[in-house]
């Protein structure tokens, strides 16, 4: 049903994760807890992303939703062109 998830941030967003904590990660951009997810992806044939994290860190979470490396951002936001 939906196409192209919405861009949150053009940038990552950085959370300090706690070892062996589950986070989900929005993929459709439309939470309003970003980075992570909200519920409201509801009808838009997205899901969020199972991250559980490996050891008490910062990590960079992708905000665009285009990144290469779900749920990590690896810079793929220096690439979009806005319309």
């Amino acid at each position: 049903m939906s196409e192209l998830p919405k861009i949150f941030k053009t940038g990552s967003i950085k959370i300090e994760v706690k070892q062996g904590e589950k986070y989900y990660w929005c993929s459709c951009g439309l939470s309003n807890s970003q980075p992570f997810c909200d519920g409201s992806h509801k009808d838009t044939g997205f899901s969020p992303l199972l991250y559980i994290a490996e050891e008490d860190r910062t990590v960079g979470f992708c905000g665009c939703k285009y990144t290469k490396k779900t749920p990590i951002c690896d810079g793929s936001h220096k690439f979009i062109t806005k319309e």
